[in-house]
């Protein structure tokens, strides 16, 4: 990085820094449908949290540049365990059970929300988690329980919105602005709001660049 860039800042270098990190080799690890799967403690982790449905397998793919990584359905609640990825042995991705609306049993997504809960609050390299909001929706109910357990347990998080393609320019950035002032008042939240889209590729090389200072 040059003398006069800033750290934190996504510079030039930084989106560089990111699409090299991202176009390595990233390969799916386990899947854990209970504290004891987890994998072992050794990388730095960001997780990718939010409602079902919103897109976290899809961003996944879009930021590793990989269509079949992780497992996108248009069914909520496909996602059921936690799946890890490890990127070029520096950094691991980590899928989590959408939270929210799920085609499934209620007594087993009682089970997902306990499981990605205690993950989010216990986990010792859990560097950022990614809360991924739909940018046609915006913050809801279940989203704010989220951010508020995350501050309670003092775990950095950022606010991604995806699906940003389906809004037009004024409407996305009211939805931008809307977002940014009320996560102003979370103190474990990232002040920088990240919009995205997985289809058109549009925030994925500022994702990553992001991501990238997290990585060893």
């Amino acid at each position: 990085m040059a003398d006069h860039e800033a750290p934190g800042r996504l510079t030039e270098s930084l989106i560089e820094a990111g699409r090299l990190l991202f176009a390595r080799p990233c390969r799916f690890i386990t899947s854990a449908a209970d504290l004891d799967g987890l994998p072992a403690p050794n990388l730095p982790e960001i997780a990718f949290a939010g409602r079902s449905n919103v897109g976290k397998s899809s961003l996944i793919n879009a930021l590793t540049g990989r269509n079949g990584l992780a497992r996108a359905s248009n069914t909520p609640g496909r996602t059921q365990q936690i799946n890890f990825f490890e990127l070029d042995a520096r950094l691991m991705l980590v899928d989590l059970p959408g939270y929210g609306f799920a085609e499934a049993p209620k007594g087993l997504v009682e089970r997902w929300t306990r499981l990605v809960n205690n993950y989010l609050k216990g986990r010792v390299v859990l560097r950022r988690t990614c809360v991924l909001i739909d940018a046609r929706h915006g913050l809801k109910d279940n989203d704010r329980e989220i951010l508020g357990m995350l501050d309670k347990a003092a775990a950095a998080y950022q606010l991604v919105l995806t699906k940003a393609d389906k809004l037009k320019a004024g409407a996305l950035a009211d939805v931008l602005a809307r977002t940014s002032e009320e996560a102003a008042k979370h103190p474990a939240a990232h002040p920088e709001i990240l919009s995205t889209s997985s289809d058109t590729g549009s925030g994925i090389a500022e994702l990553r660049a992001a991501l990238t200072l997290l990585a060893t």
